[in-house]
């Protein structure tokens, strides 16, 4: 499991990291204001869809339904089902793309209302119809990264995303390269977001995971019914924090440059969220659907066990990281071109705000595939919705007096609502299970996560606050790789890890897995 855990996490960290380049030119190409704010808003939309349907989150109803059809009924009818999920989910959203485009100006009103009676709505509602293309792409995408998934090979869909971020870099260097217009760039990025998602789409046909789903059938027979009843749920659960964003720049869009500084803010957020979070989704719920299936509780405890040990191992020094170094972090990666010292300021603001709610986020993920695994998918969709009022009002009564910082801190609250409610939920129903070993570690982690966070804090004020270019960049860089180190090293004391154990472990070949 920690296994493919590493894969899924290595191509999110690359993806991500390709992501913090892309915003990094979209930043220096449009920087905030009217356009930028438009431009954000539109592809806020093009995030919650990817998170709708991608990282993980379909997992949450394919997996165990393709596992129990193949398994009951063999591989053939198996791969004649997934035929029919891809057929009905390729059509359906096809048409959906259709009526979208049609409502978009009213779309567009509802998630931004501060976008009324400005430039901003049309601009907006442009480059959302532009993006589009790419929901009619996401659908197959994600139904194929998901059958892979089912069979325990993840190397390609962890990192198969980095091809849209590679097209839209390559379009931002062209735009900037050309020194084009504000307005213009936006509408070719908007194009070009279509474009990364057919790409995406040709690589995975290319394998063998096309012939995973066939014959290729459009079909809303009972089967499927019952099956977009539970994966419509999930699939909404699953992409909370994106939720959580949309209901901040509904409140944010009536404050300009708010939705900009929410939005960088939060790609900083979405690094470790990404990391953790995906790989929670994508390797968690086969681990736990064929344990539940199987009636094994040794084997669903050291799964939920071990998946907390790595959420908490990896977002609480993550939180605490971008608490302390929030400031030098946002100038280093975004203060280029249009982006301003003011942006940057304001943009770190939000950024401490959000990450106290990370470990809320890394929760949610570590928990809901408890429920997705017992085909449960209403209960982690209650607690998102219960999180998104929570934020909603909050955001109103606290972007009023603070701006977008007091938004951020409504988004964090908002996710403590969801994982609180999740947690009680679970506890009273089912139990989670904690073995000895995680009951003995926990504490360890958390201990040796704050040793680390208080060394960010004393050693935060040497670093140069007049340093640009290379030298800043070398100075962060060795701060947080002391602080990586340092926290490593406590670990490997405190017995909470064996770096060399670990290490002989993934060279070892893996067991073959009989449900793969």
């Amino acid at each position: 499991m920690i296994r493919s855990f590493l894969t899924v996490s290595t191509g999110t960290l690359a993806s991500r990291l390709l992501g913090f380049a892309r915003d990094s030119l979209i930043a220096a190409l449009l920087g905030t204001g009217v356009v930028a704010d438009a431009f954000l808003a539109a592809f806020q939309l093009v995030n919650v869809v990817r998170r709708l349907l991608s990282e993980g989150a379909l997992n949450a109803a394919l997996i165990p339904a393709w596992l129990r059809v193949r398994d009951g009924e063999g591989e053939a009818a198996a791969a004649a089902f997934a035929g029919r999920v891809l057929g009905t989910v390729s059509a359906g959203l096809i048409a959906i793309s259709i009526v979208i485009a049609l409502l978009m100006p009213l779309i567009v009103m509802i998630i931004a209302p501060g976008f009324i009676g400005g430039a901003s709505l049309d601009l907006a509602v442009q480059n959302a119809r532009l993006m589009l293309p790419y929901l009619a792409f996401a659908g197959p995408v994600t139904v194929l990264m998901g059958l892979l998934n089912a069979q325990g090979r993840f190397a390609l869909t962890a990192f198969s995303p980095l091809l849209f971020n590679i097209a839209l870099i390559a379009a931002i260097a062209a735009l900037l390269l050309g020194h084009a217009d504000a307005t213009f760039a936006a509408w070719m990025l908007a194009a070009t977001v279509g474009i990364a998602g057919l790409l995406q789409l040709l690589m995975l046909l290319s394998q063998r995971s096309a012939r995973l789903a066939t014959p290729l059938r459009v079909s809303f027979d009972k089967d499927m019914r019952g099956f977009f009843a539970k994966a419509i749920p999930g699939m909404i659960a699953s992409s909370g924090p994106q939720w959580l964003m949309v209901a901040g720049a509904i409140i944010a869009s009536a404050t300009p440059a708010a939705i900009s500084w929410l939005y960088f803010a939060n790609r900083l957020i979405e690094l470790p969220l990404g990391i953790v979070g995906v790989a929670m989704g994508t390797v968690l719920v086969p681990e736990l659907t064929r344990a539940v299936r199987s009636g094994d509780r040794d084997a669903v405890a050291y799964a939920e066990s071990r998946a907390l040990e790595l959420a908490t191992g990896l977002a609480l020094p993550a939180t605490l990281g971008l608490i302390v170094l929030a400031e030098p972090i946002v100038r280093l990666l975004f203060e280029h071109g249009a982006f301003g010292a003011e942006d940057s300021a304001a943009t770190a603001h939000a950024l401490v705000w959000l990450a106290l709610g990370l470990p809320a986020h890394v929760l949610i993920k570590a928990l809901s595939p408890a429920y997705f695994a017992r085909s449960d998918t209403m209960t982690p969709l209650l607690a998102t919705a219960k999180g998104f009022v929570v934020a909603v009002v909050l955001a109103i009564l606290l972007g009023h007096f603070f701006g977008a910082s007091g938004i951020a801190a409504s988004i964090a609250a908002g996710a403590w609502s969801s994982a609180i409610s999740l947690l009680r939920k679970g506890t009273r129903e089912f139990g989670f299970s904690v073995d000895a070993a995680a009951r003995k570690r926990l504490p360890r982690i958390v201990l040796a996560a704050l040793v680390m966070g208080g060394l960010l804090w004393l050693t935060a004020g040497l670093l140069p606050a007049q340093a640009h270019g290379f030298i800043r960049f070398i100075a962060l860089g060795s701060q947080i790789a002391a602080g990586i180190i340092v926290y490593g090293l406590l670990l490997q004391i405190l017995g909470v890890a064996s770096w060399r154990e670990a290490a002989g472990a993934l060279k070892r070949p893996a067991q073959p897995d009989p449900d793969a």
